[in-house]
């Protein structure tokens, strides 16, 4: 297994693997609608995705994040906002290693870190508690959307 930086090469293996991914969190299936929001990501260069693939080439999982800024801190930060591990490849220290790999590259690039929100019921979350990751207990999250979906 090897972890790469994603680009527009990828494309056609990361659609596959994002458009399970949103059908995971019960989305319809749209491939053409995610090659072209991927497509976009990776042109405007407005994230960082990760594909884990095999030694075929094969995709298996990515993680996706996107840069923000913390204004307290002054520092940049990164929203770990997609972590999928295709249903075939779980169990096999995927997400584990996308996760590492994600740590590392918030270190190199001298951020003050990673965030991410899940659902109440992922059982993700075990896996980010054993690797350090800390649940904000002082903080609410609200989100505000417009009507407007795809």
């Amino acid at each position: 297994m090897k972890i790469k930086t994603a680009t527009s090469e990828d494309l056609d293996i990361l659609t596959l693997l994002f458009d399970r991914y949103r059908v995971f969190y019960k989305q319809e299936s749209n491939l053409s609608a995610a090659r072209e929001f991927l497509k976009d990501r990776l042109r405007k260069k407005d994230s960082v995705i990760f594909l884990a693939v095999d030694e075929n080439g094969a995709g298996l999982g990515f993680a996706q994040l996107y840069p923000s800024f913390s204004s307290v801190a002054m520092q940049r930060v990164y929203i770990l906002n997609d972590l999928f591990v295709s249903k075939e490849a779980r169990g096999k220290g995927i997400g584990e290693e996308l996760l590492e790999h994600s740590k590392n590259f918030a270190k190199a690039n001298e951020s003050r870190g990673l965030t991410l929100e899940t659902a109440v019921d992922n059982p993700a979350q075990n896996l980010y508690e054993r690797l350090g990751w800390v649940k904000d207990t002082k903080v609410f999250h609200y989100t505000w959307e417009t009507d407007k979906s795809i």
